[in-house]
């Protein structure tokens, strides 16, 4: 039987993981962590534990590889039947994924305090099905652990008391720090560029690589670049190049297999510039001071938008604010590295745990 007091932290893709360690090493013997297996794979996963110094989950589930709604009911089910069977102090979940609003339901389910870390992000898109993940996680939540002033003010506009607010900062702060490679020569090496001599692109995004004319139109853009793009292709994104025929498209890009987190964050910390419609990838620059133009129709963390990021729709924009970027990129680079994250200073962590502590002596 687990200790009732303990604190079970709910995970299931690359994203919790990186963005939940933190929290967890601070939690230490009180953290019970629940691997929902959304996007699970037994290599990755141990990389970001061993990473930050932690033990394996304790607890495995299996839900990938279904529908939405059959994640997030599975979820639902079998951490509602484990905190059923062994009760815990609260829940902790974070983002917006189907795992995240199956923790929040199952710990309303079963009267169990839940914490939200990274509360308050708002699109304002319901085509996004984060968007409401994250809505319902918020107003379920006991504690909402908003990374900006930006989330409070919009947790309030949701109609979230102020008293289950908490203005923590954002975790990936300590996670880049944290997994940021100190040689990176070698990666570049791998991929024959040079420092600031190569784009960095991310497209996985239903908006972009679901439409045939959109996904063209993205990787005519990064083809008519000057400068050298490495390309590390998401498998929905190639299987839907490879369905519509665009392969020739691809001919002028470096296109590489997926690349693990920390080579990922060498090359991004290493690039002129990236091109992406990843969430993380919006935080991240801004801790690694580089420019990111952000293809989307809405982005949830505008905090970055006008310092570290631009966001455009697909279409010859890509080519015109790059290519701006390109042709005073010392200075660029040079004013970004004078910018603070919006994400606060690597405490994140430690806020977040001060919280939780707050509420649970409270009840």
């Amino acid at each position: 039987m687990a200790d009732p007091h303990s604190i079970v932290v709910a995970l299931g893709t690359r994203p919790e993981i990186i963005k939940l360690a933190p929290i967890i090493r601070r939690l230490g013997d009180r953290a019970r962590v629940v691997h929902t297996g959304q996007h699970y794979d037994e290599g990755l996963s141990k990389v970001f534990f061993d990473a930050f110094g932690l033990a394996e989950p304790t607890h495995r589930l299996a839900i990938g590889g279904e529908t939405r709604a059959t994640q997030i009911g599975e979820a639902t089910r079998r951490i509602g039947e484990h905190l059923t069977d062994e009760p815990a102090a609260a829940v902790v979940a974070q983002g917006d994924t189907n795992t995240t609003v199956g923790a929040a339901l199952a710990a309303n389910a079963t009267n169990t305090p839940l914490v939200h870390i990274e509360a308050g992000l708002r699109s304002f898109d319901r085509a996004m099905p984060e968007e409401h993940n994250r809505v319902v996680t918020d107003v379920l939540s006991d504690l909402c652990c908003a990374p900006t002033n930006v989330s409070r003010a919009n947790l309030l506009e949701s109609g979230i008391p102020a008293d289950r607010i908490a203005v923590t900062g954002n975790t990936v702060v300590e996670a880049v720090h944290t997994l940021l490679p100190t040689e990176r020569a070698p990666y570049l090496d791998r991929h024959g560029v040079t420092p600031a001599g190569f784009l960095l692109a991310t497209f996985h995004r239903p908006e972009n690589v679901d439409d045939p004319d959109t996904l063209s139109v993205i990787l005519e853009e990064l083809a008519a670049l000057d400068t050298p793009t490495i390309l590390p292709m998401h498998p929905r994104t190639r299987a839907r190049i490879e369905s519509f025929g665009l392969g020739e498209l691809l001919d002028r890009l470096q296109v590489v297999e997926p690349v693990g987190f920390q080579e990922f964050l060498a090359l991004s910390a290493e690039c002129a510039v990236l091109v992406s419609d990843s969430g993380g990838v919006q935080e991240e620059v801004s801790v690694l001071k580089r420019p990111v133009l952000v293809v989307r129709r809405s982005t949830e963390r505008p905090e970055v938008l006008g310092t570290f990021a631009e966001r455009v729709l697909p279409g010859h924009d890509i080519g015109r604010v790059v290519g701006g970027w390109l042709a005073d990129l010392p200075a660029l680079h040079e004013r970004l590295a004078t910018i603070p994250s919006p994400y606060g200073e690597g405490d994140a962590a430690e806020r977040s745990v001060a919280a939780i502590d707050d509420l649970l002596g409270q009840r």
